[in-house]
C-alpha cells in the first residue's frame, strides 16, 4: 500500500457510512466542598485574630462579617448550570452556531465557525450543490454558496451573504481524552437543534472509507441521518469534530459515529477560502502490514526524494508510531498522515535490524 495513492481499504478496520439525507454526582459534594473551604476560611480568621489578641495585649480583633466568606464562595447561574446540567450548558453554547442546510441531495447540518458567514459543514451533504438553503437557530433563512470542499475528508464551506452570526468557539490544538463528555448537534431525520450527549469513544480511529482511511474521533453520542455537518462540543462548549458518518447495519444509530477532528476541518476550510488547492501530506513510502501480525507498518518501498527518502527510511523498516500515536497496521499510519499537511515534520518511532530508532520526517506533497 502506498502512503501516496488512494488504495484499497483492508477488511481489517470498520467501515463508515455517511448518515444520508432525509431523502436518502458532583452537585452536592461541590457545594460541600465550597461550604468546607469557607468555614476553614472563617475559622482562620476568627481563631486567627483572637490568637494575635491574646498575643498582644490592648488589641481587638477585627470584626469578621459571619457571611461574607460564604457569599463570596457562592457560584453564579451559569456556574450551576455548568455544573449541575453541563449538557445544558453545552448546547446555551454551541446551538446558536449550528444551522441546518438543505441541499439537493436533501437535509444535513453545519456550524457557523466565522461571524462573516461562513459555515463547516459535511462535504457529502453539498457534493451535487452550488447552492443550498440554511436555516440558522433563530429560524431565519439564507442562500449559501458552497465555496468547495474535500469528499475525500468528508469536509467542505459554505458561505451566506451577512456578518454578525453567532460563531463557535473551536478546540484546535486541544487534547482529547477517552471518556470525555462528547455532545452532538444538528438536525437528524430534519429535526434541527436536535441535541445527543454521551463520550469520545476513541480518539485516532482508523476508519474505512470507499478508497482510502481517515482518522476519526468515535463517539457514542447518538447520530444519525441529518447530522452530517454538525457539531460535536465539548464541555467547555468548544467544537470538537463535525460529525460525517455512522456505522450501522441498519442505517441507523448504534452508539458507533465518527467526526472529523476540528483542527483538520478548520485546516481544509482555511485553504477552501484561499482558493488554494486541497493538498494532501505525503510520507513518500509503499507498505503493508508487518508478516508475523504486530503492530507496526512495514516499509516495503522507499520513494527517491521523497520526506522518507532524506530522513533515512529504508525498506524493511517498521514503523510503530507516528508523534506518540500507536501504528498498529498500514491503515493506521495512512490515516495518520491525513492528518498533516504538506511541509509538517513529523516523528516516528522505528524498528530497524531489531533496534528503536527516532527519525524526523517533513512530509511531502500526494502525487495525483
Amino acid at each position: 500500500m502506498d502512503s501516496d495513492t488512494q488504495s484499497s481499504p483492508s477488511s481489517t478496520y470498520p467501515s463508515a457510512t455517511a448518515p444520508p439525507s432525509r431523502q436518502t454526582a458532583w452537585p452536592s459534594f461541590l457545594m460541600f466542598l465550597a461550604v468546607l473551604v469557607a468555614g476553614v476560611a472563617l475559622g482562620w480568621l476568627l481563631f486567627g485574630a483572637a490568637g494575635e489578641a491574646a498575643e498582644t495585649p490592648g488589641e481587638t480583633p477585627a470584626e469578621v462579617p459571619p457571611t461574607s466568606v460564604l457569599e463570596e464562595e457562592a457560584p453564579t447561574d451559569a456556574e450551576s448550570t455548568a455544573i449541575d446540567e453541563p449538557v445544558a450548558a453545552v448546547a446555551e453554547a454551541v446551538l446558536p452556531s449550528v444551522v441546518q442546510i438543505e441541499a439537493a441531495g436533501g437535509v444535513g447540518s453545519g456550524v457557523i465557525y466565522d461571524s462573516d458567514g461562513l459555515i463547516l459543514t459535511a462535504a457529502h451533504v453539498v457534493v451535487n450543490s452550488r447552492v443550498v438553503q440554511v436555516r440558522l437557530s433563530d429560524g431565519s433563512q439564507y442562500e449559501g454558496e458552497v465555496l468547495g470542499g474535500d469528499i475525500g475528508t468528508d469536509i467542505a464551506v459554505v458561505r451566506v451573504d451577512t456578518t454578525g452570526l453567532p460563531a463557535a468557539e473551536l478546540a484546535l490544538d486541544s487534547d482529547l481524552q477517552v471518556g470525555q463528555l462528547a455532545v452532538a448537534m444538528g438536525s437528524p431525520f430534519g429535526l434541527d437543534s436536535t441535541v445527543t450527549a454521551g463520550v469520545v469513544s476513541a480518539v485516532n480511529q482508523t476508519v474505512a472509507g470507499p478508497n482510502d482511511f481517515q482518522s476519526l474521533i468515535q463517539t457514542d453520542a447518538a447520530i444519525n441521518p441529518g447530522n452530517s455537518g454538525g457539531a460535536l462540543a465539548n464541555r467547555a462548549g468548544e467544537v470538537i469534530g463535525i460529525n460525517v458518518s455512522i456505522y450501522s447495519t441498519s442505517g441507523g444509530n448504534v452508539g458507533v459515529g465518527f467526526a472529523v477532528p476540528i483542527d483538520v476541518a478548520y485546516d481544509l476550510a482555511q485553504a477552501v477560502v484561499a482558493g488554494e488547492p486541497i493538498e494532501r501530506a505525503a510520507l513518500g513510502i509503499t507498505g503493508t502490514n508487518t508478516e508475523s501480525g504486530t503492530a507496526g507498518a512495514l516499509v516495503v518501498g522507499v520513494q527517491p526524494n521523497s520526506g522518507a527518502d532524506d530522513a533515512g527510511i529504508l525498506p524493511g523498516d517498521v514503523i510503530l508510531s507516528i508523534d506518540g500515536v500507536r501504528v498498529n497496521g498500514i491503515g493506521d499510519l495512512v490515516a495518520q498522515i491525513r492528518n498533516y499537511q504538506p511541509g509538517d515534520s513529523v516523528e516516528l518511532e522505528v524498528i530497524r535490524g531489531g533496534e528503536e530508532i527516532t527519525l524526523e520526517v517533513t512530509l511531502g506533497t500526494q502525487r495525483p
